[in-house]
């Protein structure tokens, strides 16, 4: 069945129809917003820059689609609620309340969620002062209001904007395709492909070389997928239960272990890390001493920062990996329901037989995740404008593939409810159940 037809597949399911439009409508008004400049700012005086895509500020203004440089009212994006969610996930790991929280069901999972925006207001409004005083300091001339009363109104308009945000990514999430947060940073992502793409044919002005490059994205893409969507499946047997008249398990299903437990945090942790050095110069600009110890984190393309970035993203798997997947807990359950790994006591060896297999995908799953992490630089060394660099790995590439692949399966199981052939009728989506 060709694409064309699985797309007419879309629109004929009223619902799902009903769902991608309004995701579409959504996304317009996101994007609408990323344009709207905040009050007492000059658009027309606004400097151009905001650091190559290789610094703090460059990527995030990526990852907000260009509002961070045009002091737009979404100038922080849903960054702010990514990063209290962050916090509160790593919070579970360490404080008994939060791991309490993390037990209680549905009821938890709300009153996460409340916690979560709480800590998203409060994150904004300390970024909207950082965001005031960056703009006084890189374009004093487009301030047309004292200063005390653009920090005043950088921190409403900003934190009211994030908010707007956040409520636009939960509409999403309820009302239409795929998790409402991830669309929205993805967009920012893809919103800077276009001009990407074309300063580099502009660059690069040969048809052959374009051809290769793009070539070798498909394939960095491909390797993404992979990576993403690689599992180790552990056979586990159920026992058979009689209730009644009725038997119960005595069947064999599989535990998945992700090869990329982590996902794209440890790039995220990691880049954090490393923008630390270069921030630090930034406050001592005179101080040789300072600017000699940070200079090799000025350049993302250098030797030094890949090699120090890849050991660190290297340690943010593992690190992660231990907070996202608990052996124990799978163990308790998988006990709990009378299920067994065959060959291993229940237990204690159940928890170190899990133990010992995800450490042994998660060692190539890091090292192939890091390399990604530096393909960019790699990718920039061989001439590539920086711009387009950036979609050959690191955050931006994993991002794109993460969502798109979580959409398409939302899709995917959409379609084959109302039993129509989905986008990859042949492939190994996760979501698609085999007749």
């Amino acid at each position: 069945m060709s694409i064309i037809e699985n797309f007419r597949n879309i629109f004929k399911i009223e619902d799902l129809r009903n769902r991608i439009l309004y995701v579409v409508g959504v996304l317009m008004v996101y994007r609408i917003g990323a344009y709207v400049t905040m009050p007492g700012v000059d658009a027309s005086m606004l400097t151009a820059e905001t650091g190559d895509a290789s610094s703090l500020m460059g990527l995030f203004d990526l990852f907000v689609g260009g509002a961070f440089s045009r002091a737009g009212v979404f100038a922080l994006g849903i960054m702010p609620y990514i990063t209290a969610a962050i916090i509160i996930q790593l919070m579970g790991a360490a404080v008994p309340y939060f791991q309490k929280l993390q037990r209680e069901g549905e009821e938890g999972r709300r009153k996460i969620n409340r916690l979560t925006r709480y800590g998203t207001v409060g994150i904004t409004a300390v970024q909207a002062i950082g965001f005031g005083i960056n703009l006084l300091a890189t374009s004093p001339n487009a301030i047309v209001v004292s200063t005390p009363a653009f920090i005043f109104t950088a921190i409403v308009v900003l934190t009211a904007g994030t908010t707007f945000v956040m409520w636009l990514g939960e509409r999403i999430t309820d009302r239409g395709i795929g998790n409402g947060i991830s669309i929205l940073i993805m967009i920012g992502i893809i919103a800077a492909l276009p001009t990407a793409l074309i300063n580099e044919i502009s660059v690069t002005n040969n048809a052959i070389i374009m051809i290769v490059e793009l070539a070798g994205l498909i394939l960095v893409i491909a390797s993404c997928v992979l990576l993403t969507q690689g599992t180790r499946k552990v056979p586990v047997q159920y026992a058979k239960r009689v209730v009644g008249r009725k038997v119960y398990g005595g069947t064999t299903q599989y535990l998945p272990l992700r090869v990329n437990a982590a996902g794209v945090m440890p790039i995220i942790f990691a880049q954090s890390i490393m923008f630390i050095p270069s921030t630090i110069g930034t406050f001592f600009p005179e101080n040789e001493t300072v600017q000699f110890l940070t200079m090799w984190s000025a350049d993302f393309t250098g030797l030094t920062y890949s090699v120090v970035f890849f050991i660190i993203c290297v340690f943010f798997t593992f690190f992660y990996t231990a907070i996202a997947v608990n052996p124990k807990e799978m163990a308790d359950t998988m006990k709990r329901q009378g299920g067994f790994i065959p060959g291993v006591r229940p237990g204690k060896q159940t928890v170190e037989f899990i133990d010992n297999i995800l450490t042994k995908i998660t060692l190539p799953g890091s090292l192939f995740l890091s390399f990604v992490a530096i393909l960019p630089a790699i990718i920039a060394r061989m001439g590539v404008t920086p711009g387009f660099a950036l979609f050959y790995g690191g955050t931006s590439l994993l991002i794109i593939v993460g969502v798109a692949l979580d959409t398409l399966q939302q899709i995917e199981s959409h379609l084959m409810m109302r039993h129509y052939d989905g986008f990859m009728k042949t492939g190994k989506i996760k979501g698609r159940r085999r007749m």
